[in-house]
């Protein structure tokens, strides 16, 4: 049964999944520089390293919504 409490669930792991995605899609461009370094990388390079680091725990945070423990 679709309710309001499952379609803002849904709405919320839509928004955690697509944050990553237009973080190195969209944001790349943004981040497009050389300086400053971070940790001896490029910023840009540090950039999309972080966020893929970062991507598992949007993928733990929308696991757990489905009601998963």
């Amino acid at each position: 049964m679709w309710t309001p409490r499952l379609h803002r669930r849904t709405a919320l792991r839509i928004l955690l999944a697509a944050i990553p995605a237009l973080a190195l899609t969209l944001g790349v461009p943004l981040a497009n520089r050389v300086e400053p370094r971070v940790f001896g990388l490029p910023f840009l390079l540090a950039y999309i390293v972080v966020w893929i680091a970062l991507t598992p725990l949007f993928m733990l945070a929308i696991y757990r919504t489905e009601g998963h423990t």
